[in-house]
């Protein structure tokens, strides 16, 4: 049986089971995760925060944000015992339980559920440490079911044959892939380091087939960068093992009197510990977010002793999912950071893993989370201090030194 955690997790991938049951935000943006990121149309058992269909929104292969959901829909569940009792039923006739609860779940209209094979849930739980086997690329699934490109990292498999972002993916190995979830893409891209994988392409009008070898691949969460004026930037992509404390070392780090850029743009979700970490970086104490299981409450708070005088923007955008937008949330209600950028994701339901008879494992939406100040993201979003759709650090800067930082 899996135990249920105490932290919800966010994020676009599967977690391992076996690593203990995860709430997950999933990050997934209307397809699916980014390497784990996507969305799916993302304390005992670390929690997940992310989109919940690709993967944990923190690896290649993983699912992108696709098209927002209309803003305060009240987000479909699937019944847990439903799924449950559909797979025990399937699994005693000899047939296929992950099937059985794909069924189910695709009734009740979750966007954000998904069913995973255990394999695929195992595969998917390396994107929490950063590494993982597969081509080097994020897709994300468009409203007409087409997968598309949305980037590729650099000197990986995807990038020496040429792939861009913008590329439309038709196959991989001879399987169509217009209509899968995110998740179910990832999957088909994942495999044994050094086994090739076909993948059908259109770009401009023209077909092409590339022909690569999965490798084990790597990220780096966290990477800084300093600008003039004493101005420090710090880029958090995913949150992934490790990564909070990064954010806190950064901190740390920075020149006296300097100020903060968190950029967390295009980040799909993690890992809600680091999350709560990054954010506790900014805070002395107090709540990060309040979330429900199935009309249960619960809070998150920041661990005391962080830096709440130096100067924060927090630079966000429409990639900016679940377990980042429950950091930027944060800091907005608390008065710690100013928002610039445009609107972000709004990815703000729980799932939670629910493990069937015969090894697959159901994630179904129990739930949502909110800021400090009460505010439900699922749909909506957080809306920038500032608006900014382009020169948004340029913008940033003007806010910095507004308050006495910088040139």
């Amino acid at each position: 049986m899996l135990g249920l955690p105490s932290v919800p997790a966010f994020c676009l991938r599967p977690r391992d089971v076996r690593r203990g049951a995860v709430l997950t935000l999933a990050f997934l943006a209307a397809v699916g995760a980014g390497a784990c990121t996507g969305s799916w149309d993302r304390s005992g058992p670390e929690p997940f925060a992310g989109p919940a269909a690709l993967v944990v929104g923190t690896g290649p292969s993983a699912a992108v944000p696709g098209p927002r959901a209309p803003a305060h829909r009240q987000a479909a569940t699937a019944d847990r015992d439903e799924v449950a009792r559909a797979a025990a039923e399937a699994v005693a006739e000899g047939k296929s339980a992950k099937s059985a609860a794909q069924d189910v779940v695709s009734r009740s209209g979750d966007r954000w559920a998904a069913v995973y094979d255990q394999g695929e849930y195992e595969a998917f739980a390396d994107d929490l440490d950063g590494h993982w086997t597969g081509v080097g690329l994020w897709a994300g699934r468009l409203r007409d079911g087409r997968i598309e490109i949305d980037r590729v990292q650099p000197d990986s498999p995807a990038a020496r044959a040429g792939m861009r972002a913008g590329d439309r993916l038709l196959s991989i190995d001879g399987q169509g892939v217009t209509g899968l979830k995110v998740a179910e893409v990832v999957a088909l891209l994942r495999g044994e380091a050094g086994t090739p994988v076909e993948l059908k392409l259109t770009r401009g009008g023209a077909d092409v087939t590339k022909t690569v070898r999965r490798e084990k691949l790597r990220s780096e969460p966290v990477t800084v960068r300093e600008l003039p004026g004493g101005i420090t930037v710090i880029k958090v992509a995913s949150f992934t093992r490790g990564s909070g404390d990064r954010v806190r070392s950064a901190v740390r780090a920075a020149p006296a009197g300097g100020g903060v850029m968190l950029d967390l743009r295009g980040n799909t979700g993690g890992l809600v510990t680091e999350a709560v970490t990054a954010a506790s970086a900014f805070l002395d104490g107090g709540l990060v977010a309040t979330y429900d299981v199935r009309g249960a409450q619960r809070a998150l708070y920041a661990t005391p002793g962080g830096d709440t005088a130096r100067p924060l923007v927090a630079l966000i955008d429409g990639g900016t999912m679940s377990a980042a937008e429950l950091v930027t949330g944060a800091l907005q209600d608390r008065g710690r950071a100013v928002a610039v950028g445009t609107r972000t994701f709004g990815k703000g339901s729980v799932q939670m893993p629910t493990e069937l008879p015969d090894g697959s494992v159901a994630e179904l939406t129990v739930g949502t989370y909110r800021t400090p100040a009460g505010r439900s993201l699922d749909g909506a979003g957080i809306t920038p201090d500032l608006a900014a759709a382009d020169r948004v650090e340029e913008r940033a800067r003007t806010v910095l030194s507004g308050i006495g930082v910088g040139p």
